[in-house]
């Protein structure tokens, strides 16, 4: 996936799983199955978007409400969320959801109702004004992640949910489209895409994509008085996935992609 957020749509058919494979909320996170599952639609998301961000989105939808309970009738922020499949899988359990996203070339060809282009430094939002604000695969392209962070507790109530999930540098997956090729050097691994492709990577570090690591990320929002982490876990990891973020220097690796699932501190 070159930027597993919200995808490009390319359609605006009914959610479906990846061939065959169940609804992510009949079956049991973390578990092996589900994670087979979102692997084998990470595998086609070039050649079959639709259902990979469908799946994906299903399953986001299934962890933020394990943490802070139904989305129904609450008010819904994603930030970032690209193609619009997060904001309309909220859409579909009723909540009043709207999509943030500063880029247009992510937004595909219909995008949600009431989509809004913004910065996710700067959301045209009162404070407080979002019961869950949800961001997916965002935080790695953004070149300063603490204000991004600021903003999105900035515009949650007091007691509400943020979920912020982040591909780490030193994951396999972190170089995106050009990985796992990013270990021997950025600048290598985008020469080397180029030449199998025959087109340039979509992604540039220093540009559009950072060199975000979970243990620094992990002290900076722990050091923060507006948060409290509920929980730090790997988000596709299909057992102990709390328990690996633990392990330093191993979780730079084996983690492939960290989700702080965050509460909103009274100020």
């Amino acid at each position: 996936m070159s930027r597993p957020r919200g995808g490009s749509r390319t359609s605006d058919t009914a959610p479906r799983p990846y061939r065959g494979a169940p609804r992510t909320r009949d079956f049991r996170d973390p578990s092996l199955r589900r994670s087979l599952a979102l692997f084998r639609a990470f595998r086609h998301e070039q050649d079959d978007p639709v259902a990979c961000y469908e799946l994906l989105a299903r399953d986001a939808a299934d962890q933020v409400e394990a943490y802070g309970g139904a989305v129904e009738g609450r008010t819904v922020v994603d930030v970032g969320g690209g193609g619009g499949y997060f904001t309309e899988e909220f859409r579909r359990r009723g909540a009043n959801a709207y999509l943030f996203e500063p880029d247009t070339r992510e937004l595909g060809e219909k995008p949600p109702d009431g989509t809004v282009i913004a910065d996710g430094y700067l959301l045209p939002l009162s404070d407080g004004a979002a019961d869950v604000t949800f961001s997916s695969n965002v935080l790695e392209h953004v070149a300063d992640p603490q204000t991004f962070l600021s903003e999105l507790a900035r515009v949650t109530r007091p007691g509400g949910l943020i979920y912020v999930s982040f591909t780490n540098w030193l994951s396999p997956w972190g170089g995106h489209e050009w990985a796992p090729w990013h270990y021997f050097g950025a600048e290598r691994a985008r020469a080397r895409y180029l030449r199998r492709t025959g087109r340039p990577a979509k992604h540039t570090l220093g540009e559009n994509l950072f060199a975000v690591h979970i243990g620094a990320t992990l002290r900076q929002v722990r050091a923060r008085d507006d948060v409290a982490i509920v929980s730090a876990r790997s988000r596709y990891w299909p057992f102990l996935a709390e328990t690996v973020v633990k392990a330093p220097g191993i979780r730079e690796v084996a983690t492939w992609n960290l989700l702080l699932i965050l509460r909103r501190c009274p100020p």
